[in-house]
């Protein structure tokens, strides 16, 4: 017999689900009218400093897909990010920049790679898979840092941003920006229909009890496997937007550093929340560009704060958000 849900019960879930269509609507209308704003203001470096934001909400996405819908800390997620960056700077290299030959040899190389290192990762768990992921995102560190003809330690400058079809549309900074902005939204919303799928609610599933899954007559390997090559393809097309974006590639891009930072934007945001992953790069590093004004050891005051919003604030800022709604609302009941 279905047990029927009372006012009381189906009034949180209500206000649950309606927050979760309307702060992605908001978040994305925000930044679809940000270029107005900037023009308006004469505040091009703004433009800038969103299209980086950006960047990096999409490669925080594809941490949260693993993480917070599969169970799956990793901290090589920079590894992939760096190679897309690097099938661009490369190409270049040999005067190849056709967006339409680029990006399919980066989803290619962070596809393969990923399906490479999954089937050796994913044979761990816990602390294991932590330490491997972290062995492969160095040793591709270490494998670019090597490639002397492409810059090295160095890096390697991109002098000319990717055309399509032979036209320099990325040239135009409005334009690139909305190649973005469509990029990250694509993103979204294949992360969301994927989460939402029969794939996402087996690999939730095996995020609270792999075994019952495995019981049930699924193969979570397998699952686990689609999952963490997909997100190393979206991490990759980072990659190739973040090349592009700086017009250089460096090793950097796949330090372990950049993948902790990956993981803090998701915690900061809110984990499993998909736009939290967004919001959390947006908090991030604005917040970073904010106190970088203030002093030059901002680092001081940047990492003790996202410690104690880790530690303390349940859900990140989505969950403060949905704190401060639930608390008004219960006000505005009383009263």
């Amino acid at each position: 017999m279905t047990q029927a849900v009372g006012p009381v019960e189906a009034a949180p879930r209500t206000r649950r689900s309606r927050a979760a269509v309307a702060l992605p609507l908001v978040l994305f209308a925000a930044l679809a009218l940000l270029p107005l704003v900037t023009a308006a203001l004469s505040a091009g470096y703004m433009l800038d400093l969103f299209v980086r934001v950006m960047i990096f909400a999409i490669a925080a996405l594809s941490v949260d897909l693993l993480i917070g819908y599969a169970a799956l800390v990793t901290f090589g997620q920079a590894a992939f990010v760096g190679l897309g960056a690097y099938a661009v700077g490369m190409l270049g290299a040999h005067e190849i920049t056709d967006l339409t030959i680029a990006l399919p040899v980066a989803l290619l190389a962070s596809g393969l790679f990923a399906l490479v290192t999954g089937l050796v990762c994913l044979r761990t768990k816990g602390v294991y898979f932590i330490m491997i992921t972290l062995a492969f995102g160095q040793m591709a560190f270490f494998t670019a840092s090597s490639l002397a003809p492409y810059g090295g330690d160095d890096g390697l400058t991109v002098h000319e941003r990717s055309t399509l079809f032979g036209v320099a549309v990325l040239d135009r900074p409005v334009v690139f920006y909305y190649v973005v902005l469509a990029a990250l939204l694509a993103v979204y919303l294949t992360c969301r229909t994927l989460i939402a799928s029969r794939f996402g609610r087996v690999l939730r599933g095996a995020k609270d009890n792999a075994l019952r899954m495995t019981t049930l007559g699924f193969q979570v390997y397998r699952f686990q496997l689609v999952a963490y090559v997909i997100a190393g393809m979206i991490a990759g097309l980072a990659g190739v937007l973040l090349a592009n974006a700086t017009e250089f590639v460096s090793p950097a891009y796949m330090s372990w550093q950049r993948s902790g930072e990956l993981i803090i934007m998701v915690l900061l945001g809110g984990l499993g929340t998909l736009h939290g992953a967004v919001l959390g790069a947006i908090a991030f590093l604005l917040l970073e560009e904010w106190l970088a004004t203030l002093t030059e050891h901002w680092k001081m005051i940047f990492g003790p704060l996202l410690v104690l919003v880790v530690v303390f604030v349940r859900g990140g800022l989505i969950g403060i958000g949905t704190a401060l709604a639930g608390a008004v609302s219960r006000r505005l009941r009383r009263g």
